[in-house]
Order: C-alpha cells, then sequence, then structure tokens
C-alpha cells in the first residue's frame, strides 16, 4: 500500500516519547550521576567526547546529533543525556564494590579520571546511588545515618508501595558527592532503576529551580531603590510644573530602562524555576512515599526548604512584574501631560505666526499701494515731459490734460503688472 508523504518530524516526535528510559538496575548496584550546567552550543563538544570514550572502550558510539546515549564499557555503563540547560552522565556498575561501605568504591571510579575532569560545564549535582538488598542493610534509620550519611538528619522512608526503602540527608559530603541509598525489598530490575532516576532527577530539578533564589535575593534591594524612586517621582508629578515636567520624563524614562533592562535578564529564570519546581513535585508523587515516625519524607523536606524559596521567586518576579507596569503607566501620564504642554505651545507659536503673517500681508498690500502710486507719479511724469515737448513743436496738445489722462491708464496699468509678478512668485514662476 502506497501512503502519503510522512511529516519531516514524524518519527523524531514518535521517538521522543521513548527517549531517556530508564537503565535496568540489578541489586545489588553503584550509581555515581553529574548534572553540569552548560549553554546549548556545548552539546556538541559533549557529544563528541562521549564518542571518544566509547572508542577507547570499543563500544558503540552515539549517533551524530544525537542527545541521548546508553552503552556498556568495560565493568561500567555509561548512560549521556542532553537538556536543554544541562548534561546528566550517569555511571552504573554491578556490585558494590569488595567492602562493606556502598559508597567507598563509586562507579565513577571506573571511569578515566581524566575524560571525567574534561567534561565541559559547572557541576550542579553531583550524587552516588546505591541500590543494596533491604535484607543486608540496616533497618534502624539511626544506624544508616551513623555508618552512611555521617550522622546526618536524614530524608526519605518506604517508596514505590513499599518495594523499597530510600533515604538521603541532601547534603554534599567531603568527596563532592551527595548520598542515596535504595534498599531493595522487592524491587524489579526496571523499578530499581526508575526509582533512581527519579531520585537524582528530584536533586537535580531541585538545585535547577534554586537557581533562581540569588538572583531573587540580589534583585530585592534593587526593586526597594526603585520603587522609592519611582515614588518620589509621582510625588513630584502632583505639584510639578511645566518646566519640570521634561525633567521628570526622563528620569522615568532611564528608570523605565532599568527595570526593563533588569526584567529581560532575569525572565527565562525564574519561568524556569516554576518549572523545575513543578518537575520535582511530579518525580516525588511518583515515588508514592510513606512516612516514617521522624523522618522527613522528600515531600515535606521539599514542602518546607524548597516551597517558601520558590514563592521567595515568584515574589521578587511578581514585584518586578508590577514595578515595571507601574511606571509604565506613570511614563505614559507624564508623557501625555508633555504632549499636551507641548501642544499648547505649538498652538500659542502658530497664533502668534498667523499673527505675524497677518502684519505682514498688510504692511505688504501698504508698500504695494504706496509703489504703485510711486511707479504712477514718475510714469506720470514722463507723460507730462513728453507733453510739454510735443507741444514745443507746434502741435496743440496740453500737457496738463494729458498728465491728468493718463493717470488712471499707467496706474491701472502698474497695478495689473505688481498682481501678475507677485502670482508669479507665489507659483514658484520665474
Amino acid at each position: 500500500m502506497t501512503l502519503p508523504p510522512d511529516h519531516a518530524q514524524r518519527f523524531a516526535l514518535s521517538d521522543e516519547v521513548h527517549a531517556r528510559p530508564p537503565e535496568a538496575l540489578t541489586t545489588p548496584s553503584r550509581v555515581s550521576y553529574l548534572a553540569l550546567v552548560s549553554p546549548w552550543e556545548h552539546r556538541e563538544l559533549e557529544w563528541q567526547g562521549v564518542c571518544d570514550l566509547a572508542r577507547r572502550f570499543g563500544a558503540t558510539a552515539p549517533f551524530p546529533g544525537s542527545n541521548h546515549y546508553s552503552g556498556q564499557l568495560g565493568d561500567f555503563r555509561l548512560v549521556w543525556e542532553r537538556h536543554g540547560e544541562f548534561a546528566r552522565y550517569t555511571f552504573i556498575a554491578p556490585g558494590l564494590g569488595t567492602g562493606d561501605d556502598p559508597f567507598a568504591e563509586p562507579a565513577i571510579g571506573l571511569a578515566p579520571a581524566s575524560w571525567v575532569a574534561a567534561r565541559p560545564g559547572q557541576i550542579i549535582v553531583a550524587a552516588h546511588a546505591a541500590v543494596v538488598k533491604a535484607d543486608n542493610a540496616p533497618a534502624d534509620p539511626e544506624t544508616v545515618s551513623a555508618t552512611l550519611f555521617r550522622g546526618n538528619a536524614l530524608v526519605g522512608g518506604p517508596v514505590s508501595d513499599r518495594a523499597a526503602v530510600a533515604f538521603t540527608d541532601l547534603r554534599i559530603h567531603a568527596d563532592g558527592f551527595g548520598r542515596f541509598i535504595v534498599q531493595d525489598r522487592h524491587l524489579t530490575p526496571l523499578q530499581a532503576g526508575r526509582l533512581v532516576q527519579r531520585l537524582l532527577e528530584i536533586e537535580t530539578y531541585r538545585m535547577m529551580a534554586l537557581l533562581a533564589l540569588p538572583i531573587a535575593r540580589e534583585l530585592a534591594p534593587f526593586l526597594g531603590d526603585r520603587e522609592k524612586e519611582l515614588a518620589e517621582i509621582t510625588d513630584a508629578l502632583v505639584a510639578a510644573g511645566e518646566a519640570d515636567e521634561p525633567v521628570l520624563l526622563e528620569r522615568l524614562t532611564r528608570l523605565e530602562a532599568e527595570i526593563e533592562s533588569r526584567e529581560a535578564a532575569n525572565l527565562f529564570r525564574f519561568g524556569a524555576a516554576t518549572a523545575y519546581h513543578d518537575l520535582v513535585q511530579r518525580r516525588i508523587a511518583e515515588l508514592r512515599e510513606e512516612r516514617i515516625q521522624g523522618i522527613q519524607t522528600l515531600r515535606e523536606f521539599m514542602d518546607r526548604r524548597l516551597v517558601p524559596a520558590i514563592n521567595t521567586c515568584k515574589a521578587v518576579s511578581e514585584r518586578q512584574a508590577s514595578l515595571s507596569a507601574r511606571v509604565a503607566r506613570v511614563t505614559q501620564l507624564l508623557s501625555t501631560r508633555v504632549d499636551i504642554t507641548r501642544e499648547r505651545q505649538n498652538r500659542a507659536v502658530l497664533g502668534s505666526m498667523n499673527r505675524r503673517a497677518k502684519l505682514q500681508l498688510q504692511l505688504q498690500s501698504t508698500v504695494e499701494g504706496l509703489s504703485v502710486a510711486a511707479v504712477t507719479y514718475y510714469v506720470v511724469g514722463l507723460i507730462g515731459y513728453l507733453a510739454k515737448g510735443v507741444a514745443s513743436a507746434g502741435i496743440p496738445v496740453s500737457p496738463e490734460i494729458a498728465m491728468g489722462a493718463s493717470i488712471p491708464v499707467v496706474a491701472g496699468a502698474v497695478w495689473l503688472g505688481l498682481r501678475g509678478f507677485r502670482k508669479r512668485v507665489a507659483h514658484g514662476e520665474p
């Protein structure tokens, strides 16, 4: 059967829902995890690094342009995932090593140290996770804390409908890594992989969401100063005269530019914080946690520690948007006042120009009248001299009558000539 042509994105969109599947984890297993903040431009460099490592171990390299890779490299498995703002590297190794401490021989130690150190970006999350049999692990949270978490307060409890127990202290230990311990009661390998993936994603999205908190703290004093300045300008605007309005408008324009610049720089970060927090909440819900007396669940911990931080970011973001809107309103109001003042001044100037034009026209008419009289006077005088000369030759002509009779003719001719000249000048004719 011949079908119509495929949409250019059909297969890519179909495969998207299957991208980044969880890795199956047998119990016991060790997992090391790195999340590095890096711009999207680093994707090609990251891909090339994964290709080089895969070839070093004789494994299949990722396809060109891919954003995900999973491959067995010697004694460990590497998973690389490229996201919009960060890249994730997961190192998986079976077993717990030679000792009793599941974190003593991390899976990342099986990868070449020089390759790990050369990864582009900055670490936002580094963590070790260990999946152990519940029968071989201490059931008492206090013992777990003392032996694996330096006595720190634990967060966690039964998860996945009591198929496992997960604990963490959400702290960075001396080796620079956080720690997660999963006590497997009756997980399948795929369930274990999905559980560890969710725990690591919760930590990653938590940290990515918190990237907005330092910005919010830095922005709060700036907004306070600008709100004070806006209040001062608004108060001055009430009693401002026409001469003060342009100065106030300049201050408002500068203030609006500063706020818009900050808002443009921070808008994405605050929006991303909300999106990452939503992902944290979703992943926690997928854990299906149950509470152990005296131990906070991950949801309780996030509600008490993460939610206030996100609310702070939201409050600062809303405060910034509100200030920007208020400045825009005051600027519009003052601009309207300045425009009205300028329009009134322009009308006054135009009125003055009209009056001067009328006076000039009247003066011009007067000058033209005088010009007609003067030219007529001289022309009639010439006619009189001509008549006297004719009379001296014996021709009976009265100079006085000739001069008197020529006055209206000469005056009319001069007036018509000046009028025609004025019309040609008005039409731009030479």
